[in-house]
């Protein structure tokens, strides 16, 4: 097996002050990286600033030997996300790396979600991928190679009642990220979603009021975490973003998940599906609802690549079911 190693790259991880973060960029320098490090330095709800969590965790590579600096722009502006890239560029002239991490919870019911609990996640989750991820993709695509990280969520992909905002904004990544790796694909570029499942000082700030909800309550409860004992922190998600951001890995326009020590992909996916009869005339509400059990039914799917693929499997489809225009 070879040695994944950042010798000679350069990345630029963003909310690695602490938690995940700070994983992802002590083990990019100790695996050769030279590091930018950002972090607003804010509380789990995205209050306050400090510059002591980026210069923390800087000054604990550069005391094992590994090279890396500070930052602490806020990926919340177009600004800021451009003033990361430009410290990556400015100390060593490239980034090949860019794990968008930057995150905070603000939790409610979703009729209660107010704009201050709504616009700052958007901003820094989402817009801030846009922010400091248009930036590092130009300078990867100046020099034909580049790996890019996008931090999603299993609130985003499966749900989680109370983080409508939170979700909405994670869900987000997955269609940045696939119009990332096929726009990235002609230069070198590769982009991938981690969904991480793992303890972090975002725990702080999710309150109980979820259990409110019957069905949510009742699941939550019922859930068998004997695998997760002991599995949690960052550490067991470390490496499959390690992985993902490194030369050996091929993979791209993909969703993992990493879950207390298990490793997967996640995809969405199409039914086979019902095509209506031959010609112009479209079917009735009725005609759906009598086929709604084969156009829900994953008997049979298929993983499109892009949304042109839909026009060509409905045509396979339409063949295998006996529809012919």
């Amino acid at each position: 097996m070879d040695h994944v190693s950042f010798e000679n790259r350069v990345a630029v991880v963003t909310g690695a002050g602490s938690g995940l973060g700070r994983g992802y960029a002590l083990e990019l320098a100790r695996r050769g990286a030279k590091v930018v490090v950002n972090d607003l330095g804010g509380s789990p709800s995205g209050e306050g600033a400090s510059a002591s969590a980026a210069q923390i965790v800087v000054d604990t590579i550069r005391s094992a030997g590994g090279e890396a600096v500070a930052s602490m722009d806020s990926v919340a502006t177009r600004e800021g996300g451009a003033a990361i890239i430009q410290t990556a560029l400015d100390t060593w002239g490239k980034v090949d790396v860019l794990i968008s991490n930057a995150g905070f919870l603000r939790n409610n019911r979703f009729e209660d979600l107010s704009d201050n609990e709504i616009d700052p996640i958007v901003d820094v989750h989402l817009k801030g991928a846009f922010y400091v991820g248009q930036p590092a993709y130009r300078a990867m695509r100046a020099q034909g190679y580049g790996r890019i990280l996008f931090t999603g969520s299993s609130s985003g992909m499966f749900g989680h009642a109370w983080q409508a905002n939170y979700a909405a904004s994670k869900a987000g990544m997955v269609g940045l990220s696939n119009a990332v790796a096929i726009e990235g694909s002609a230069y070198g570029i590769q982009s991938n979603v981690l969904l991480p499942n793992a303890l972090s000082r975002l725990e702080e700030v999710m309150t109980p009021g979820y259990m409110e909800i019957p069905a949510f309550a009742e699941a939550l409860q019922a859930t068998d975490f004997s695998f997760a004992d002991g599995r949690m922190p960052p550490e067991f998600t470390v490496p499959l973003a390690i992985y993902l951001v490194s030369e050996a890995c091929s993979a791209t326009q993909g969703i993992y998940s990493s879950n207390s020590g298990r490793y997967a992909r996640v995809r969405v996916c199409e039914a086979e599906g019902w095509v209506a009869p031959a010609g112009t005339t479209p079917p009735s509400a009725e005609d759906i609802a009598s086929h709604f059990e084969d156009i829900s039914e994953l008997r049979e799917f298929s993983l499109p690549r892009h949304n042109y693929d839909e026009f060509t499997i409905g045509a396979q489809v339409a063949r295998k079911q006996g529809v012919h225009s």
